[in-house]
């Protein structure tokens, strides 16, 4: 079930749930929350620095990925009146990149809750862009303190 009455866009709030700040930032937008479930959004913009001549970069596709996992995390914490943790990729299990998109397009990006043990979180994720599938991956991320 959807926690979510609407989708959160705003920029402070959604900085203050994840640790990473700007210019490393690539989630801007909370579309879906649940215990096992999130869907953030992200518009590509020109001056990004994962995009080289209007292409947004393999590791952003995977920092996108990560960022939607901190997302989760930090929303969890905010619902519990605590401040967002920092997190880092434990290990990435695989990593399949389909299609590289282009500058002014939007992310979506689906991160399901496998396991969440002890600040060890096992996600698999799902990008996609103009409704179709551009990465998918598996990876761990661990909590660096709780």
């Amino acid at each position: 079930m959807n926690l979510l009455k609407n989708p959160i866009t705003n920029e402070s709030f959604i900085l203050n749930l994840i640790p990473q700040k700007p210019p490393f930032v690539m989630v801007d937008k909370l579309i879906y929350y649940s215990e096992d479930r999130i869907m953030s959004g992200f518009c590509i913009k020109s001056g990004n620095l994962f995009t080289k001549n209007s292409i947004f970069n393999a590791p952003g596709l995977i920092e996108n990925m990560a960022q939607t996992i901190a997302l989760h995390t930090g929303y969890q914490y905010y619902l519990q009146n605590k401040p967002a943790p920092t997190g880092y990729i434990g290990a990435i299990k695989k990593v399949e990149i389909k299609a590289l998109p282009s500058a002014n397009q939007e992310l979506f990006t689906t991160v399901i809750i496998l396991h969440d043990i002890m600040g060890v979180t096992l996600v698999r994720a799902e990008i996609e862009c103009d409704s179709e599938i551009v990465a998918l991956s598996e990876m761990k991320t661990v909590l660096a303190n709780r």
